[in-house]
């Protein structure tokens, strides 16, 4: 039995590497894989938070099928969006979503 050396390029298990994208969260410019959620995007850069509720709590993501509307914030002045509903697009402006005023 011979071993031969696996093209990653070639793996369907290990995709092509793309470009990243490039979003701005509260002003602060931030990278992430085209495709992914806005949710997703905010997550694997170490955001957790982007909605403060009436009473002055935190929230992001909870259910992550866009039923429990806690992960509502502004997007491009549009509040309300659903950030694990939304897909994240080159220059997407999000901003916290501050209920709490």
């Amino acid at each position: 039995m011979t071993s031969r050396a696996v093209d990653p390029a070639a793996d369907p298990i290990r995709p092509e590497r793309v470009d990243p994208i490039t979003v701005r969260f509260d002003g602060v410019e931030l990278h992430g894989v085209p495709g992914n959620s806005i949710a997703a995007v905010l997550l694997a850069n170490g955001i957790t938070s982007w909605r403060v509720t009436r009473d002055g709590n935190h929230r992001g993501v909870f259910c992550g099928i866009g039923v429990c509307f806690d992960c509502v914030a502004e997007v491009n002045g549009r509040r309300d969006v659903r950030l694990c509903q939304r897909r994240a697009c080159e220059g997407d402006d999000i901003r916290t979503q501050d209920d709490h005023s």
